[in-house]
Parts: structure tokens; sequence; C-alpha cells
């Protein structure tokens, strides 16, 4: 599974503002204008940003409408894709700034950093689903965590989140398992 650059930066964006939502741990980590300058440092954005209470919540609210992608399939996500394209007024336009190539934006610099961020996160499911590649669109196999993530290993078998060490960890609890059976 390739993508190019600007939908798999944008991929990653949306796995890390979903995550940011309270899972089984009960944390949001996306509560103040610090959180989301934090967030926005990993997860740059140009354009207008205001870093203020009211931005904070725009954004929060847009972490449901893309966690909702991770619980429906391949043509399920067709019709929520559709709609966050058309309340962002998306209009799809080639630009080139900073260190990027060539890449789409489909809303203005002056639109809100939510819209942006749901528009843009829009844009790259469309070519998840354009590519049939939605099956690695996928929530953490471990039994104590609910964060999604997006498998982008060759064979398409990752279980497990980035969020923690739920790969590790569900791999210890199985090694012990089977030496208990082992030892009974």
């Amino acid at each position: 599974m390739v993508f190019i650059h600007d939908t798999k930066r944008t991929l990653m964006m949306v796995v890390d503002l979903v995550n940011t939502m309270p899972g089984y741990d009960g944390d949001d980590t996306l509560q103040t204008p610090d959180d989301l300058g934090r967030f926005l440092v990993t997860n740059p954005y140009t354009g207008k940003i205001r870093l203020d209470d009211a931005e904070v919540a725009a954004v929060r609210e847009v972490r449901a409408r893309l966690r909702e992608l991770w619980e429906v399939d391949r043509v399920g996500a067709v019709p929520l894709v559709n709609r966050m394209l058309a309340d962002g007024e998306a209009l799809p336009r080639l630009v080139i700034h900073d260190e990027y190539d060539w890449h789409i934006h489909a809303t203005s610099d002056d639109s809100p950093l939510a819209t942006r961020m749901l528009v843009e996160a829009a844009m790259a499911f469309v070519d998840v689903i354009r590519s049939d590649e939605y099956d690695r669109i996928r929530i953490c196999a471990a039994d104590d965590c609910d964060s999604v993530y997006i498998d982008y290993s060759k064979n398409g078998s990752k279980r497990y989140c980035d969020t923690g060490n739920c790969g590790n960890r569900m791999n210890v609890i199985a090694y012990r398992a089977r030496k208990a059976r082992e030892s009974a």
C-alpha cells in the first residue's frame, strides 16, 4: 500500500487526532490551546490558526466524526466522507508551499482549522477508498485498547496500535499463557 506523501501525512494526523479522544484509560489529551499547540507541532498546518478555546472545541468536535470512519467498512465510509466534503464546502485545488511539493488543498487557508482538518481527512479517505485499501483502517486488537491505526505493513498483518505498548503487552500475555499451559 503506497499513498502519496500528503495522503499519508493526513492519515497519520487523523490517527493522532482520533487517538486524543478518551479511551479505556479515560484520558482526553486535547483539552487546552496548549494541547492543540503540541498536536500541531507534530501535525503542522498552514493558514489561519488561533489556538484559543473556541478552536480547541471545534477540533474536538471533529474527532467523533473522524472516529466513525473506523466503525464502518469501505462502502459505509462513502456517505461519511461525502458529508465531510460537503460540510467543509470542499473545492480542491493544487498548491505548493514550504517544503511540500504539489498537493491538494480543498479549503481556503482562512477556513477554520477544524474545517481544514475535516476536509483534508475526507480527501485522504477518498484515496483509501479509491485504492481499495480500507481493510487497513483498524482498531487496536488489544483487549484493553480502542485506539485506531492504519496498517502500513507490507503484508497487512499489523494488529496493534502504536499509541502504547499494546503489541508487546499482548505478546507477553500470550507467552505467559502458553508457559502456564505447558507447566500445568
